[in-house]
């Protein structure tokens, strides 16, 4: 069987929209699957309109639909619901991250998908979860990170939390909801059928935390971590470093330490009892970092001493802007960064696929959809309804496509 790629198969109705559930179905679609993005009337998916638009194409809508095909349909009619049944009946996957109970609430919950499909995978994308005390709040990535306690970790003691401006848990849920699914394909697969799959940003990120929440519990409540600026709270040196031309992020605990005080030329630190141990020269970084700042500076430049540390096989990094990271000759070759060619926005980068197979192509040729562009393909050819069915139903506002503009060649 000649495969395009790992997931070439397999179908997904997409009614997602932002980055969580998006970012999921973008990967299952650069694995091959066919992702049917399964857009509300009027307006489509929000993000259509959100950021830096060239040619009236939204760069952030194609960053995370490129792949997928678009119907945009109205749930709110008989007829829509129909449409959505019967697609429902033709897929192996149903893909939302609506707040909790919306979808049901336009007639799609789960035991309606299992009734229509008992085979098939419904996974839901949420903030909070589909239940408990906190499910029915709106929520966004930082409001799930504010919950989990990883806000607190970020910032300093004398400005207060900081937020990073990535959307890490949106991107990390989306992941965390591939795995989950493609478990439950090969749960379907070894004969258990179809079932749900709830997976929340809270979740997500709790399942980040590394040491703290061991120590605090094991400690009963004596160990409390503090907001830890721009260095390690238990360990260290870890951190960010003034250096000569600007930071960098130095890592230098356990056997990399010694290898630091070695190139430092400063022997005397290793019989300091200040930083006899890791825990030891964290407590005491508003001691040593001055140390360590002091002979970054003296160096010929941070280039120099990044290749110096790194000789020595010490952890060190340059803190690259987005623009340097994008020209980043590792990147390009490595295809962390990858270019694309949008048929309405034209030439651009984005970030590349990170999930590579030996067995294919990881960069399939991919388009980002124009709303409804697909409807005749798939209500055509799934569902076997006849051009004037569709034209009727788009009249009547129940299906919505935007006009292709000239010149733009359909996918």
């Amino acid at each position: 069987m000649n495969k395009k790629h790992v997931l070439d198969g397999i179908r997904v109705l997409d009614f997602t929209q932002h980055v969580a559930g998006p970012g999921c179905t973008k990967m299952m679609a650069e694995m091959g699957a066919e992702v049917i993005k399964l857009e509300l009337a009027p307006a489509g998916e929000q993000i259509r309109q959100i950021g830096m638009k060239v040619n009236d194409r939204s760069i952030y809508f194609i960053q995370q639909n490129r792949g997928k095909k678009s119907i945009c349909v109205d749930m709110r009619t008989d007829e829509g619901r129909q449409i959505v049944y019967d697609l429902v009946k033709q897929v192996d996957i149903v893909m939302e991250n609506f707040a909790p109970g919306a979808l049901g609430r336009l007639g799609l919950d789960w035991e309606k998908v299992q009734e229509l499909n008992s085979e098939a995978i419904m996974c839901s994308v949420s903030t909070f979860g589909q239940d408990g005390p906190l499910s029915t709040l709106p929520g966004y990535d930082f409001i799930g990170q504010a919950y989990a306690g990883i806000t607190s970790m970020i910032g300093d003691q004398e400005v207060g939390p900081y937020i990073p401006i990535a959307a890490v848990g949106d991107t990390m849920t989306a992941a965390h909801a591939l795995a989950a699914i493609n478990a439950a394909l090969y749960h379907r697969a070894t004969g258990g059928g179809g079932q749900y799959v709830d997976v929340c940003l809270l979740d997500c990120y709790f399942h980040c935390h590394e040491m703290n929440v061991g120590m605090v519990s094991a400690s009963k409540g004596e160990y409390s971590p503090i907001l830890p600026g721009r260095h390690h709270g238990a360990v260290g040196p870890l951190g960010v470093f003034k250096s000569k031309d600007g930071y960098i992020i130095l890592i230098a605990i356990l056997s990399h330490w010694p290898k630091l005080v070695d190139v430092m030329n400063m022997p005397e630190l290793l019989d300091n009892p200040l930083f006899k141990d890791d825990p030891s020269r964290a407590a005491n970084r508003e001691v040593l970092t001055p140390i360590i700042e002091q002979w970054l500076q003296s160096q010929e430049s941070d280039e120099a001493t990044i290749r110096l540390l790194g000789e020595k096989h010490i952890p060190v990094a340059p803190i690259l802007s987005i623009e340097q990271v994008i020209h980043h000759p590792h990147m390009i070759e490595h295809g962390t960064i990858r270019t694309v060619s949008d048929r309405g926005a034209g030439e651009f980068q984005m970030p590349g696929m990170p999930l590579r197979f030996s067995a294919y192509d990881n960069n399939l040729p991919l388009q980002a959809p124009y709303l409804g562009e697909h409807t005749e393909e798939i209500l055509g050819g799934l569902l076997q309804m006849d051009a004037e069915q569709i034209v009727a139903l788009t009249e009547k506002g129940i299906l919505v496509q935007e006009t292709i503009p000239d010149g733009i060649p359909a996918v």
